[in-house]
């Protein structure tokens, strides 16, 4: 069978998919599952034990109710998702005969309603795994009691039937395959089913969370309206602003779809005008009343990892390259410089903050007051000091700027990554030819224009990647974080990954914590895809 000209090319393609197989498993369970496990504890009220569902109140706690808004948009994304693989789908079965992938795309479906299955039991089996230690307790607590218990886990009745719905998609997942192997062995059969798989599971996860948002919305957005007060005139200028932008696109979009030519033209543009336009009504009419109801602390941690982010990352980049451009001269020691700058970034960090910690104490005698003493200035509580970097200049409070202490946590980071930026950029700046140098020389070119019409434009890669980089881990910063604050700060320094943290320690509120951490991946997930778009769009790759 395997023996034909098709048969080869299943043969090719399934050692293909053999080798890929360990690679997906890992990428499941150490990045796709922790993220729909966090998901799953978020929609339960969770300390040390798992407790009752409680759907989307603890996003509604921390963000109000545009929690249901954001919701919502996620559920139009998932949505737009299986459009799109959709569309890719289509065109497969375009090139290829439908009738003859018609039972490939049966067995995509089907795997990807299996798949959902097995998540859906798995989930509701470890809360009952998770009550083992709470059923044991005060009793003579053994292996064999243990493994008695773990059992009858898989026995209780809501994961019993999970199960059983899980078996029966796996066992027609098991038949279908079969079906395709032995009749079906076209090149396009596996992406077929790939992509119909991909195509159901978005479909299905749009479903689930566009009504979650909409039972959830109907039961606690009333109530959350009366919490909190009305938000500053600024903000609320914002919002009204970017509905007002977004219902504008929508009026665009609409008329691209009136003159379209194809019906399925009509329709995508038609749909995307609709959403961008109930979009912008949300920001208008409902964001401002929404997040007036938002946790304060989460909004403040936020806003402090926005201005961490600004305050590090402009800056170590702009200091790397200087750096990097200097180290790539033909300069004595050249090497040992290269070590010397790279040596905080390998150097643990609790050992650099905790000698930050000394240098920039309260007291008169720690070396940066000293510094400061030296040109007559009063010396600085630093990690201490709550005010604002403007108040303690004179400055107007718009103009207030993040805390002193977070000044230094800033000054930190900084020293601590420009080595790495450095050396990242050297690599940048080893792989363009000296040849465009030499002929920039040649027509009389100023050092300036050098760097600025050659150098950057070929580096624009490096400084794509290093900028990614910087801004996801700004947003993750912990350890530098926790070990340089002080209680005497409170939530002028804390960050939205240290709060997250400490309602996870100090209040174990693991499904709120959740919540926040799920919050904070979206949140880094859409920048990450806002630069790729923006930014990616303005690199130079030769």
């Amino acid at each position: 069978m395997l023996n034909t000209r098709r048969g080869r090319l299943l043969k090719e393609n399934l050692t293909a998919y053999a080798f890929l197989a360990p690679a997906g498993v890992l990428i499941f369970l150490f990045g796709l599952f922790p993220v729909a496990f966090a998901f799953f504890v978020s929609l339960h009220r969770w300390r040390r034990f798992p407790d009752s569902y409680i759907g989307l109140a603890n996003y509604e706690k921390a963000l109000g109710n545009l929690g249901y808004i954001l919701f919502f948009w996620l559920a139009l994304l998932a949505f737009a998702a299986a459009v799109r693989v959709s569309r890719q789908l289509a065109k497969t079965l375009r090139q290829s005969d439908f009738k003859l992938e018609a039972v490939p795309l049966l067995v995509g479906v089907i795997c990807g309603y299996a798949t959902l299955l097995a998540l859906d039991w798995f989930f509701k089996l470890v809360p009952v795994i998770m009550l083992i230690p709470r059923q044991v307790r005060g009793q003579n607590v053994s292996l064999d009691l243990f493994m008695e218990k773990f059992g009858e886990s898989f026995a209780s009745p809501d994961v019993y039937a999970a199960g059983q719905m899980m078996l029966l998609g796996f066992a027609l997942t098991a038949v279908a395959l079969a079906l395709v192997v032995w009749r079906f062995r076209t090149v396009s059969s596996a992406e077929v089913i790939v992509r119909g798989g991909m195509a159901t599971a978005a479909l299905l996860a749009a479903v689930f969370l566009l009504r979650l948002t909409i039972d959830e919305t109907n039961l606690a957005i009333a109530a959350a309206r009366e919490s909190g007060e009305s938000l500053p005139i600024w903000s609320q200028l914002v919002f009204v602003s970017a509905g007002i932008v977004l219902v504008a696109s929508a009026w665009l979009i609409f008329q691209r779809g009136i003159r379209a030519q194809s019906n399925r033209r009509f329709a995508l543009l038609a749909f995307g005008g609709l959403a961008l336009a109930v979009g912008g009504y949300l920001l208008m009419a409902e964001a401002p009343a929404a997040l007036a109801a938002a946790d304060d602390d989460l909004l403040q941690g936020f806003w402090v990892t926005v201005m961490y982010a600004g305050g590090t990352v402009p800056v170590q980049l702009t200091i790397g390259l200087l750096l990097a451009y200097l180290l790539f001269q033909p300069i004595r020691f050249r090497s040992f410089f290269r070590m010397v700058y790279f040596i905080p970034y390998i150097t643990p960090f609790v050992a650099t903050s905790i000698v930050f910690r000394i240098i920039f104490d309260a007291g008169k005698t720690a070396p940066a007051n000293r510094m400061l003493a030296i040109v007559g200035i009063e010396p600085q509580r630093w990690i201490l000091e709550r005010s604002s970097i403007g108040s303690l200049l004179g400055l107007p409070d718009f103009l207030a700027g993040p805390a002193l202490a977070l000044i230094v946590i800033m000054i930190y980071s900084t020293w601590t990554y420009i080595g790495y930026d450095a050396v990242i950029f050297l690599a940048g700046l080893g792989n363009i030819s000296g040849e465009l140098y030499e002929a920039a020389r040649i027509d009389g070119a100023s050092g300036w224009r050098i760097f600025r019409h050659i150098t950057l434009p070929l580096l624009s890669p490096t400084i794509f990647f290093l900028s990614l980089v910087a801004i996801i881990g700004t947003f993750q910063a912990f350890t530098q974080i926790w070990i340089l604050r002080t209680g005497a700060v409170g939530s002028k320094v804390n960050t939205a990954s240290v709060y997250i943290f400490d309602e996870l320690q100090n209040s174990n509120r693991y499904g709120y914590a959740s919540s926040m951490a799920f919050v904070l991946f979206a949140l880094i997930l859409l920048m990450t895809l806002f630069q790729n778009r923006i930014m990616g769009r303005r690199v130079f790759y030769g």
